[in-house]
């Protein structure tokens, strides 16, 4: 979609809403159940934890005079079709990880992760002060949707090997799975790039139909049983160092909502989003040491990897750039991740780096 398209579309929006205001919409009163689905399978560790949670607070929120019929990956809709559900208007909202849908359009990449992109903390300053959150929105007017970031990660593993990398060829013709634009950057060292559901992936790993797999960190990574299949991990990853999830409703159902209601929405994705990734940090660590009493190699990358992955992933976003929405999207992100970021290297990083030689 081109840039006069996305004006046209967010002109046609902003009309809608001045007319919608004009017209002092009555809103539906009673009690109301909205239909979520998700990307996830039921029972997911932190991921299905977040759309549950969001589901659990709008509930608590609104005394129950807004409920959510929570549908898991394959109970409504697969976990890849959950976009096009609820921008037609066959679900309410949906919970998931946007890179998804970066065949949508591929600056939804952004509000999940894009290698070499930002932390967590980083993410959650752009899109709360920096005009992350209205470039989500510009987004969703194109496609129907209003969306809110309700869950995060953290920084990602580099994923699970039968064997190690020592070098950037060691990728050609490995059959991975990496979804989003990192591993678009994967492919360009050759790799077979699969883009599998999360409730798919063990056992594509155990069949043998991919050869190595990324899925979240080392809690998440264990409740998916990974270790059992091989036992070299490699902790530090180039792909998400912070990725999102997030809610998306419907635009005209959400517009159809209360404004206290869209309220709770907004805050319920909010809560949800420093909750989620409080869970995933407060167990990654202990987990990280039973996978490792369990017999599982902790591995870095050589640097010669790092530096593949890095121009493979500027390849990936030049190419791109020629998306005047994806460039303004981009531009946004880097601008805010490199102010963020000195403070936090300035600050945080020359404390923890002192604190933890200080305590040993």
């Amino acid at each position: 979609m081109d840039r006069r398209s996305f004006l046209k579309n967010s002109a046609l929006g902003g009309t809608a809403a001045a007319a919608a205001t004009l017209a002092a919409p009555a809103y539906a009163q009673g009690k109301r159940t909205l239909t979520m689905v998700t990307t996830w399978g039921r029972g997911l560790a932190g991921v299905h934890d977040a759309a549950q949670r969001v589901a659990d607070n709008i509930t608590a929120m609104t005394d129950g005079m807004l409920t959510i019929d929570l549908k898991a990956a394959g109970e409504l809709v697969g976990a890849f079709e959950v976009f096009d559900a609820v921008s037609s208007g066959q679900a309410d909202m949906y919970h998931g990880a946007d890179y998804y849908f970066v065949g949508q359009h591929p600056a939804y990449a952004f509000f999940t992760a894009v290698p070499f992109g930002m932390t967590a903390q980083e993410l959650a300053n752009w899109y709360y002060h920096a005009g992350g959150m209205e470039k989500h929105d510009e987004l969703g007017q194109i496609f129907n949707l209003k969306s809110f970031l309700a869950g995060n990660t953290g920084a990602q593993a580099g994923g699970w090997y039968r064997q190690e990398i020592n070098g950037p060829e060691d990728f050609n013709g490995l059959k991975f799975r990496m979804p989003g634009l990192g591993g678009k950057a994967l492919g360009k060292l050759g790799a077979s790039v699969q883009n599998l559901p999360g409730s798919e992936v063990y056992q594509a790993l155990a069949s043998g139909a991919i050869d190595g797999t990324e899925w979240i960190g080392p809690w998440a990574d264990e409740k998916a049983g990974f270790q059992e299949i091989t036992k070299t991990y490699y902790t530090a990853g180039f792909h998400e160092p912070g990725a999102g999830l997030s809610v998306a409703t419907n635009r005209e159902v959400f517009e159809g909502l209360s404004p206290a209601h869209q309220k709770v929405i907004e805050v319920a994705c909010a809560e949800t989003h420093q909750w989620n990734l409080a869970q995933f940090l407060a167990n990654n660590g202990t987990a990280l040491q039973r996978l490792q009493s369990a017999g599982v190699q902790i591995r870095s990358f050589p640097d010669s990897v790092w530096d593949a992955f890095g121009r493979a992933s500027q390849e990936v976003h030049d190419e791109n750039m020629g998306d005047e929405i994806y460039k303004s999207v981009y531009d946004s992100a880097m601008t805010s991740m490199r102010a963020s970021s000195r403070w936090i290297e300035a600050a945080e990083g020359t404390y923890r780096a002192q604190r933890d030689r200080v305590l040993g």
